[in-house]
């Protein structure tokens, strides 16, 4: 089982942002991040999982834990609405960082995924590292 910790930061909202994910496989750690000038944190919170995903090779079944509400369940709950919706909203809006959602949607479907909450600043350690290196992330843009 591959397990992936994920989090996103932004100075400022909307402002400078940071993702990271940490991976774990068979025991060894892989610590991955990344940045982007005038963004928002929900898009800094999208893009750690699918980077992280990006970077699977080998299919097998993945957990992810996130401790963004937003990703969680707009992942597992939301995002079928979505779809048969054309990527509308209950109010009949064009759901927001579509093109994420999109990109996270289609990597999802080709793993094995199990999506996990994780409450923030809660004493995990593994999501207080992720937190710590977008943080860091963000300031390093």
């Amino acid at each position: 089982m591959i397990k992936i910790y994920t989090d996103g930061s932004c100075l400022k909202n909307p402002g400078d942002g940071g993702w990271a994910a940490i991976i774990i496989i068979d025991g060894e750690t892989k610590e991955i991040s990344g940045s982007e000038r005038d963004t928002t944190n929900n898009r800094m919170e999208l893009l750690a999982p699918i980077n992280a995903l990006k970077e699977m090779k080998r299919n097998e079944k993945i957990e992810i834990y996130t401790d963004s509400q937003y990703v969680k369940l707009g992942i597992t709950e939301w995002i079928n609405k979505w779809v048969l919706n054309n990527w509308k909203t209950s109010k009949k809006e064009d759901v927001k960082n579509k093109d994420l959602w999109i990109e996270l949607y289609n990597l999802n479907e080709t793993f094995d995924v199990k999506w996990n909450w994780v409450k923030a600043h809660a004493g995990n350690t593994m999501n207080e590292k992720v937190d710590q290196l977008a943080k860091k992330a963000a300031i390093l843009k």
